[in-house]
């Protein structure tokens, strides 16, 4: 059993600051199914992977296509070094902070070394 498949959509909903239909609401499922299964009716499959995508992960499925899929298919099996390149500064996008730390640790090459 993995770890998203007994979570507890109420805390996370209510972490985010939603009430239930806009929480609901984001994954198709109406006010009603999601409060319902906020109190314990067990959640399909589909549902709980889209509650993690959209409100755990935060994905914007409406930016998400195909393509992309393919296209990460395609790096991961035929450019294996490209990909974890590009994830790596995907990485650093997602945390400046890093990104500023790694700058600050670089020695900075247009300097005159004594």
């Amino acid at each position: 059993m993995g770890f998203f498949d007994k979570f507890d959509a109420r805390e996370i909903r209510q972490r985010l600051g939603l009430n239930q239909d806009e929480f609901w609401t984001k994954i198709g499922v109406t006010q009603s199914g999601g409060s319902r299964y906020e109190s314990g009716r067990e959640m399909p499959k589909p549902v709980r992977e889209l509650l993690r995508l959209v409100h755990v992960e935060q994905i914007d499925l409406e930016k998400v296509k195909r393509e992309d899929f393919e296209i990460l298919e395609y790096l991961k099996a035929d450019q294996p070094e490209l990909y974890k390149k590009l994830r790596r500064a995907a990485a650093r996008m997602k945390n400046p902070e890093a990104r500023s730390d790694a700058a600050e640790a670089r020695p900075n090459v247009g300097s005159a070394q004594t």
